[in-house]
């Protein structure tokens, strides 16, 4: 039975009975106990229905078969029962978590039915609540984010603790779904269709008072305690009641689809979203194109709409990627599942910053925000002042913007200790290294601060390329040194690389891990090798552009092929933000490093063009240009040069051997990672090559990439690659084994 079939009108149906989802086994197994009471039914003196969402041995609410059951059941109980109202609370610290991602990541063709005609269960359940007349009031203590925030938009009134770390909103998008509980469709009947779309297109998270302010909050009250008696004044004061669009006269706020304010949004708005998605992401678009179409028909209507659209993003590929990568693996490295065991966690008090560039201070910067004192060294105090500077600037944009007070501002500045003198790093129970990339003044900043530092301090390199057991000789404690690489803008990316030497200890792991909690950023766990894992597997994307560019390929379409592929920017505009000057350094310092382990150095046909570059004297963006142009006023544009240097007009492949390129060849690198134990999981991979090194989203990250393509078929395509553009394309050993034996990464 397809999913899209005509549902039954008993379930379209407001006033009826809204348990026809159930089916006959499962109303057996809910009267068996099998289905869980997660809603308990509850009256108080004032004659009020208080329905409480609690549900059993969890933390947290959810969006499921038990809730869909319980909510029916309590309607008809509802229906049956003389009251004045109705307060819908929770008992968990958060007021619902919203759908159960577990269960929505499996949906396939033949699980489909069964989620659509859930959804359908509880929009009906909703539709009952918000029509039988009383008064429902949504009493919020604790963050309600997609399922939880529309439930609480079923109701006439929501009153919320208008506490900042409360978020309120409907991100299903940014994990490759859409609002399917009624969410699209109330908020645009709230708000109307040009409001509505960066709110529900963006997945924004907003506090009480951010939404309170766009008016889809009624209420905000100073604690837990007076929700109550918030609740009750309104249904006191309002015995009957009746939403927006159910009134008498009702008219889509700021015009219907017909509106020409409005019919001229949309024309643009279709192409300005495929320019964000690239393609890329099917659930901005649907969420528009629910939008749309639920505008323009009855409410029932517009929500079968939304879910059938919701149904098709729950079955297919990219939403799976996204929920298992950006939920569940995520979720793990927060729960401490890579770092060792039996060592307590810890919070560090005093951080030490050796160097005062944009890395530094943004280092420096990012423990401050998070109330953690940081003493930024540089060889003076003046440069020690500007890197300070940088934080100063940072909070200013907070304060001008209305998102900070001037006096945390201060309080924040406080916490940084400008300083040219080692002395001054006494007390630090971790100092990071931030200096250039020289081996000789790494180890002199190493030795400097040791001398200052008690013996269980840990000392980290912020190295983006140096292997880390190598910079720990100059340490007079091994065990206690270690790679923190953090990438820029620090204030904005939020990934950090924890690399592990040959003699780094557990502790000092697990109490890096620990720091990387603290400041708000997500860890992942590599072992020491050339490159480590980011810079290792980038450098394999930006290569892959300029060896193409060296084919004589078009350089707007090998930036469009990356564009159109989902990478934030392609990789010849990456180049020239890296610089090729530094490529060319690192790709001197690895010869040199290759040569002393006696190991055989392999030329990459990229090398090549990047040094007629460096002739050419367009090293990149910080020297006035170089795959690019970059006027003083005005967008960079391609060097018109490429055409006359590099073009060669009878050369062109297929999009799609471009586009798979990139893709392919860094998750080959990966691989090989993962081969190589530099990586210890897939989970860092994917969540590493996400965060850090912009491998696209809609994947999963670089492992998950070649799990959705399917094994057999990545190995299949490799080959082919292999053979029409190079050995570094062959498929690795370990991806070969897997293929062959019919296993998943």
């Amino acid at each position: 039975m397809s999913w899209k079939r005509e549902i039954s009108n008993e379930v379209l149906q407001p006033y009826v009975s809204v348990a026809v989802w159930v089916s006959q086994q499962s109303l057996k197994e809910f009267n068996q106990g099998t289905i869980m009471q997660v809603i308990q039914y509850e009256k108080d003196a004032n004659n009020i229905v208080h329905l409480i969402l609690d549900r059993p041995n969890a933390n947290a609410n959810l969006m499921d078969e038990h809730f869909a059951e319980s909510l029916s059941k309590i309607v008809n109980q509802l229906t049956a029962d003389d009251y004045a109202g109705v307060i819908l609370r929770s008992t968990k610290s958060t007021f619902f978590a919203g759908g159960d991602l577990s269960k929505l990541v499996k949906t396939n063709d033949e699980s489909a039915t069964e989620l659509f005609a859930m959804t359908e269960s509880i929009k009906a359940s909703f539709r009952v609540l918000e029509t039988q007349g009383k008064p429902v009031v949504a009493c919020i203590a604790g963050t309600a984010l997609g399922g939880g925030w529309e439930t609480a938009l079923a109701c006439h009134y929501r009153v919320s603790v208008n506490n900042r770390k409360i978020k309120l909103g409907l991100p299903e998008v940014t994990l490759g779904l859409l609002p399917g509980a009624g969410g699209i469709i109330r908020t645009v009947r709230l708000l109307g269709l040009q409001a509505a779309l960066p709110l529900l297109a963006e997945g924004r998270q907003l506090t009480p008072e951010q939404v309170q302010g766009l008016g889809l909050l009624h209420e905000l009250v100073d604690s837990e305690e007076e929700l109550i008696d918030a609740a009750t004044r309104f249904i006191q004061a309002n015995p009957s009641a009746t939403q927006p669009w159910d009134a008498k006269g009702y008219k889509l706020p700021g015009g219907a689809v017909t509106h020409p304010k409005i019919a001229s949004m949309l024309a643009i708005a279709p192409s300005m979203m495929r320019q964000k998605s690239r393609g890329c992401y099917p659930a901005p678009e649907s969420i528009l194109a629910v939008m749309v179409e639920g505008a323009q028909v009855d409410f029932e209507t517009a929500t079968r709409i939304e879910t059938r659209y919701f149904v098709e993003l729950a079955r297919g590929q990219v939403s799976k990627n996204m929920i298992n990568t950006l939920w569940f693996q995520l979720n793990e490295i927060k729960a401490l599942v890579g770092r060792p065991k039996d060592i307590p966690q810890q919070k560090f008090q005093k951080v030490g910053v050796l160097g005062a560039g944009m890395m530094g201070a943004g280092i420096a910067y990012a423990c401050a925000v998070r109330g953690i004192p940081v003493v930024l060294k540089d060889t003076t105090k003046e440069n020690a002042e500007k890197g300070k500077q940088y934080s100063q600037d940072l909070l200013d944009r907070r304060v001008n913007k209305g998102k900070m007070s001037r006096e945390k501002m201060v309080g924040i500045l406080a916490l940084i200790e400008p300083t040219d003198s080692a002395e001054d790093l006494r007390g630090c129970d971790l100092v990071i290294e931030a200096v250039f990339e020289n081996r000789e003044l790494k180890a002199q900043v190493t030795q400097e601060a040791e001398a200052q530092l008690e013996s269980n301090a840990v000392f980290a390199s912020n190295t983006s390329t140096l292997p880390i057991t190598g910079l720990a000789q100059a340490s007079q404690r091994p065990e206690q040194f270690i790679g923190l690489h953090f990438f820029s803008p620090v204030d904005k990316m939020p990934l950090v690389e924890i690399i592990c030497g040959k003699q780094t200890s557990e502790e000092a792991l697990a109490r890096s891990y620990d720091f990387v909690l603290q400041i708000g950023k997500t860890p992942i766990i590599v072992n020491d090798s050339r490159g480590f894992f980011t810079s290792r597997v980038f450098s394999t994307f930006v290569k892959e552009g300029i060896a193409m560019l060296g084919e004589g390929l078009s350089a707007s379409a090998i930036e469009n092929a990356g564009f159109l592929s989902g990478f934030p920017v392609g990789p010849l505009a990456v180049s020239d933000e890296v610089t090729l000057s530094l490529m060319a350094k690192i790709k001197k310092q690895t010869m040199l490093d290759m040569q002393a382990d006696g190991e055989q150095y392999v030329t990459h046909p990229a090398e090549s063009i990047i040094d007629r570059m460096l002739e050419m004297e367009r090293a990149g963006k910080s020297t006035g240009g170089g795959f690019y142009d970059y006027p003083k006023a005005g967008k960079k544009y391609l060097w018109p040069g490429l055409e006359e240097h590099f073009r060669q007009a009878d050369k062109a492949i297929s999009l799609t051997d471009m586009k798979e390129r990139l893709l392919f060849i860094m998750a080959i690198e990966s691989v090989r990672c993962l081969q190589e134990s530099v990586l210890k999981t897939t989970r860092d991979a994917n969540i590493g090559s996400i965060f850090g090194i912009g491998f696209p989203a809609w994947t999963g990250g670089v492992i998950q990439y070649i799990n959705q393509y399917g094994l057999r078929e990545f190995v299949q395509r490799a080959n082919q690659l292999k053979d029409l553009y190079g050995e570094r394309f062959a498929p690795p050993k370990l991806l070969i084994e897997k293929a062959e034996n019919g296993e998943r990464f």
